[in-house]
């Protein structure tokens, strides 16, 4: 033990110590990744290590030589209650299916799924036709596990913080909590981990009296716990952490802190080297990082929570930007309400539940406290910055300033250095002002439109595309608004909507909800569901007439269309002017209006040409194409779709025509830069 003391003790130790985790986590993440699945065979079979329904969808994560994923839609509700009657974790299934490569995104800065599996070594997922039950499970694990599972799935709070699954909460919800700052309190963290842990302690002290068995019976218990969670970063982080600090306690080690956060760091690295690419574990590892180093108890107990709160929200800055481009300076005030209902209130409650669920109405009664105030406070736009996406190094340059005015002694040198951090942060906020960018992007919103213009720090969004996700998640609060940010756009100057169809404006009050746009325009036809909905709501929406004419900075902007017989013929048609550059933006326009756009107005030649109606040949007459001449096509459409847009016929029309054509289903979101008019495609199959 005297032993271990010295080296535990040498600063040696520890500088070894990282210096070998990074080379072995180096070599791990840099070694190519390999599937043992066969990608055309048809048949699977794996244990079920977990399962989720949505509606009549189900998802499952098998397991045998690896872990794939399997998605199902159920045919009817009985088959949905026979699966679930039948089938339960551990059971070992068979699944007939076609297998695909998980997506990766299609549009720059977004989320890339296809990374976030094959970091979690899961190559595949398999679209199920069929399945078959092969053989029950006999394992405890999994029984106690599905037992834990049904008593949890009422609440979705309760499988947050028990089991670590936020997938069940609203989308609406975790995006109020992502926009106030607070969704990192739902995690399974350090925080949660020292309540549990504590419990735990306490109880084992009266029913055991050795303090040695009690804090290594607790160790017991936690990892059992942990066995049953869904196995996070912070949640290992903190295990270990608390772990290392009893053993510190109990054979009297004597480490400091930050020997110990070591250690933690370095046990969880070498666990798995990928967690370094988790939010969790980021966020997670910085502030407590950050914590230790600074932070001294005062008496006050909300003073200590407001200095928590400011330094975790300081420190943690440059890691919301990478990700969410976007910092809330409220969530310090914020997390003065929300850190206790969780801490003291929530989560002690929700393992309460857990053994007592006659209290449910109670517990339910603090979560919809947390949701109401939440999605209130979403509200508020003051405090909500938004910074361009800028190249990785700049924000690790901020991240070590910000470290360093935290770590530096010297009051003087302190001062310069916390002066100096302010700057950098406020030139990434400004960058847009003086770094302007004129450029129009067709974003890929799946079989739907969705334009964007930019020049000189304006913006203007044409159409929202729809819902068109498998979990009917929102395009625009998943692709669009990030977008948006990461491009440092703060605002929008016009919502367009072109004409009422689902596919064109199905979005726009989720956009409206939560994005800042000034005025909202849409076409001469009758108001519609969607259009009065959006009207109920109080936003600033008027019809645009014919000729009517819009900036965007740089960009001239004209409505050529008129009212007609229906939705498409009605459809909002642009014409585009910026420099010596012209596009024409047909929305679902058809030749009927396209012979009415042709005799109304005298075109020459159009540099870019929208295609009408996602490719439809009901669009794109022969007529119009001569008569403008473009140089290029754009066409937004999805992949794979239904309508089996765009049709060949007005292909063969552009080959004939020899007009290049880019569409968003093989291309992605693609980018027009309109002063060096180069074409960026963000497909990066």
């Amino acid at each position: 033990m005297k032993r271990l003391k010295l080296i535990l003790h040498s600063n040696y130790t520890y500088f070894i110590l990282i210096f070998i985790v990074l080379l072995i986590s180096l070599i791990r993440i840099t070694l190519p990744k390999k599937s043992h699945l066969i990608k055309n065979n048809k048949t699977f079979t794996g244990t079920i290590v977990k399962y989720n329904i949505d509606e009549m969808r189900l998802s499952m994560t098998l397991k045998n030589k690896e872990k794939f994923l399997a998605n199902y839609y159920f045919k009817n509700e009985k088959e949905m209650q026979n699966f679930q009657k039948t089938i339960k974790l551990g059971d070992c299934i068979k699944v007939v299916g076609e297998t695909s490569l998980p997506k990766q995104n299609t549009t720059k800065n977004i989320f890339n799924y296809q990374k976030y599996l094959q970091n979690k070594n899961i190559f595949y997922i398999i679209k199920v036709a069929k399945y078959q039950k092969i053989s029950s499970s006999n394992n405890i694990y999994y029984k106690i596990k599905q037992k834990l599972s049904k008593n949890l799935e009422k609440n979705y709070y309760l499988q947050t913080l028990i089991l670590g699954n936020k997938d069940m909460i609203p989308e609406k919800v975790m995006t109020s909590y992502q926009e106030n700052g607070i969704s990192h309190i739902l995690a399974i963290s350090g925080m949660h981990i020292s309540i549990l842990s504590y419990l735990i302690l306490k109880i084992m002290k009266i029913i055991i009296p050795s303090t040695k068995k009690s804090y290594l019976l607790t160790i017991v218990l936690l990892l059992c716990y942990i066995s049953f969670a869904n196995i996070s970063p912070s949640i290992i982080r903190s295990s270990i952490s608390f772990i290392l600090l009893s053993f510190n306690k109990l054979y009297n080690l004597e480490l400091s802190p930050i020997k110990i956060f070591i250690l933690v760091v370095a046990l969880t690295i070498l666990i798995n080297p990928f967690f370094i690419f988790d939010i969790g574990f980021l966020y997670s590892f910085t502030i407590s990082l950050a914590l230790i180093i600074t932070i001294t108890k005062k008496k006050n107990y909300l003073k200590n929570l407001l200095t928590t709160s400011a330094i975790a929200f300081y420190i943690s800055i440059p890691i919301s930007l990478y990700y969410f481009y976007q910092i809330n300076l409220l969530s310090i005030i914020y997390n003065l309400f929300y850190i206790p209902l969780i801490s003291i209130i929530i989560y002690p409650l929700s393992i309460i539940v857990l053994l007592c669920p006659y209290l449910l109405p109670l517990y339910n009664f603090f979560t919809n406290i947390l949701e109401i105030t939440s999605i209130f406070l979403d509200k508020i736009t003051l405090g909500k910055l938004i910074f361009i996406k800028l190249p990785f190094y700049i924000y690790l340059l901020e991240f070590l300033l910000i470290l360093y005015s935290l770590i530096c002694k010297n009051k003087y040198l302190h001062k310069k250095v916390y002066l100096f951090t302010i700057l950098i942060l406020l030139l990434h906020y400004f960058y847009p002002f003086y770094h302007q960018e004129d450029y129009l992007k067709v974003i890929d919103v799946g079989q739907g439109d969705s334009l964007l213009l930019h020049s000189k720090t304006e913006s203007i969004l044409i159409d929202t595309g729809g819902v068109a996700t498998a979990k009917k998640q929102s395009i625009v609060t998943k692709t669009t608004i990030p977008l948006l940010k990461s491009l440092g756009i703060k605002k929008l100057k016009y919502l367009i909507l072109t004409h009422n169809d689902f596919d064109h404006m199905g979005e726009a009050k989720s956009l409206l909800t939560n994005f800042k746009v000034e005025e909202v325009l849409i076409n001469q036809g009758p108001i519609n569901k969607l259009e009065s909905a959006l009207i109920k709501e109080g936003y600033l929406i008027r019809k645009i007439k014919q000729d009517e004419h819009l900036t965007c900075g740089n960009i001239d902007l004209i409505q050529l269309n008129k009212n007609m017989s229906n939705e498409n013929d009605s459809s909002q048609i642009y014409y585009v002017k910026y420099q010596n550059i012209s596009a024409l933006l047909m929305g679902d326009a058809s030749i009927k209006s396209e012979k009415e756009l042709l005799k109304t107005y005298d075109f020459h030649h159009i540099n870019i040409l929208k295609i009408g109606h996602h490719g439809s040949n009901s669009s794109t007459s022969n007529e119009l194409l001569a008569k403008i001449n473009p140089n290029l096509a754009l066409i937004s459409v999805g992949k794979d779709n239904i309508y089996n847009h765009p049709h060949q016929e007005v292909l063969e029309k552009l080959k004939r025509y020899e007009i290049p054509y880019y569409l968003t289903s093989e291309s992605g979101t693609i980018t027009i830069d309109l002063d060096s008019k180069i074409i960026t495609e963000d497909n990066i199959d």
